[in-house]
């Protein structure tokens, strides 16, 4: 067993020591969409995004609209149904994908690089993308999905909280909505809703291409063009600076439950923000962790309130939640909160120890390399790096920007942009089953 462990450590060690981030190149295409490459010439194959400032936070009074845009776009394109489109894809091994976020909303494609897989693969991906029929029988469907959700949602108590938090947290920005929308919403959009929708923010200003694969430069220049030539054009778009809580919120929801549903937290910060390594470290040794961190320790562990509490910084453009939660029986709710509460205050007073803060870097630092071993990762990160304008050399400086932590950064930085006494607090539950 112990000779297994040392081989282990020594390959992840030598992993760890190889380990080299991928080069980020960057052009604008004709059309004016910026494109960010990274060559992979391990695999044969190649993953493309494309990213449009079309999320939920664009939703305006109709949230669901943006979501709904979204999963219609490989309903029906350029005459082609739902079905055919989707065998199309997959007599050319090819996986498409799409998604719609708070910030952006986004269509994939993976595909072998081999002219006969990938010409035709890029064919279809991009009429899916350009020219999107938006059939009525696919939106009567997938409306009713999305109605038949929020019905489940009612039966699920950390749905309830989740959006009594949101609601609570950013009372009227664009983030208070849910992407999925609600009842009243959802009854309102309709298909001509969805193409306008569609027509305005499915633009070119408001697009940006990321592409992982085997091959150069060139020829991924040609698959941007492609892609991009036909965008329409329209108006990029900005949402309102996240503003700070004044006061503390609470909020208890009776639920018919043996459980608590507890959430915690306030306005945290916006990608890119300077303080952003202090807070991620600090914020793994409070409760991003898992089983080993002080929330852990302090409420499962010493306690027994709970199996499970976490906390995290939620980046977004401008300022996401940072939150913590846990569920707990109904008759240790108070204690819980108060552990939970008590805890936090602690670690912005005394931040963490030395030997918390240097088990915290390696274990962020040591596991960095696999989070970047898969084209599939890497274009995630690549596509986050693009949308949120971060730095082309955030991965390569990302371990050293970890090991340069102090206690006094994190102690700095907690005390600056977490406030305690200004936090919303969401209870769901009180009634037993």
């Amino acid at each position: 067993m112990f000779a297994k462990k040392f081989i282990f450590i020594l390959l992840l060690t030598v992993a760890s020591a190889a380990f080299a981030s991928p080069k980020i190149e960057h052009w604008t295409t004709a059309n004016g969409v910026p494109v960010y490459f990274v060559a992979a010439p391990e695999l044969p194959m190649v993953d493309i995004q494309v990213l449009f400032d079309a999320g939920g936070a664009q939703d305006g009074e109709l949230s669901g609209r943006a979501l709904l845009t979204n999963a219609m776009l490989n309903e029906g394109a350029d005459g082609l149904d739902a079905d055919q489109i989707a065998a199309k894809f997959d007599d050319l091994g090819a996986r498409f994908g799409n998604s719609s976020q708070r910030d952006m909303a986004m269509l994939s494609l993976r595909s072998l690089t081999t002219d006969s897989a990938l010409n035709p693969a890029l064919d279809l991906f991009h009429k899916v993308l350009t020219k999107p029929d938006f059939p009525q029988a696919s939106f009567d469907r997938i409306q009713k999905q999305l109605l038949l959700g929020l019905q489940a949602e009612k039966q699920s108590p950390s749905a309830i909280a989740s959006r009594a938090f949101y609601k609570n947290l950013y009372g009227e920005h664009p983030y208070r909505a849910m992407p999925a929308g609600d009842e009243k919403s959802l009854a309102a959009i309709t298909v001509e809703t969805l193409k306008t929708f569609y027509k305005n923010n499915y633009v070119a200003e408001k697009a940006i291409i990321a592409i992982v694969g085997q091959f150069d430069q060139v020829k991924a220049k040609k698959i941007a063009e492609k892609l991009s030539q036909d965008l329409g054009h329209g108006k990029s778009s900005t949402i309102p600076v996240v503003k700070a809580l004044s006061q503390a919120k609470s909020e208890t929801i009776p639920y018919p439950s043996s459980q608590t549903h507890i959430l915690m937290g306030q306005p945290g910060i916006k990608r890119g923000d300077s303080d952003y390594f202090a807070l991620y470290v600090g914020n793994h040794i409070l409760g991003g962790s898992g089983l080993v961190s002080k929330l852990s320790d302090e409420l499962r562990e010493k306690r027994g309130l709970t199996y499970s509490v976490y906390s995290y910084f939620r980046l977004m453009r401008e300022a996401g939640p940072y939150q913590l939660g846990l569920s707990t029986r109904n008759d240790q709710a108070q204690q819980a909160l108060k552990v939970l509460r008590d805890t936090l205050n602690k670690f912005i007073k005394d931040g963490p120890t030395e030997k918390e803060l240097l088990a915290a870097k390696k274990n962020i630092t040591g596991g960095f390399a696999l989070r970047v071993d898969s084209n599939s990762k890497i274009i995630g990160y690549i596509a986050m790096i693009a949308f949120y304008g971060l730095p082309l050399d955030y991965l390569d400086k990302f371990n050293d920007n970890i090991k340069a932590v102090t206690v006094e950064q994190i102690k700095d930085a907690f005390s600056r942009h977490v406030h305690p006494d200004k936090m919303v607090t969401i209870m769901v539950g009180g009634e037993a089953e």
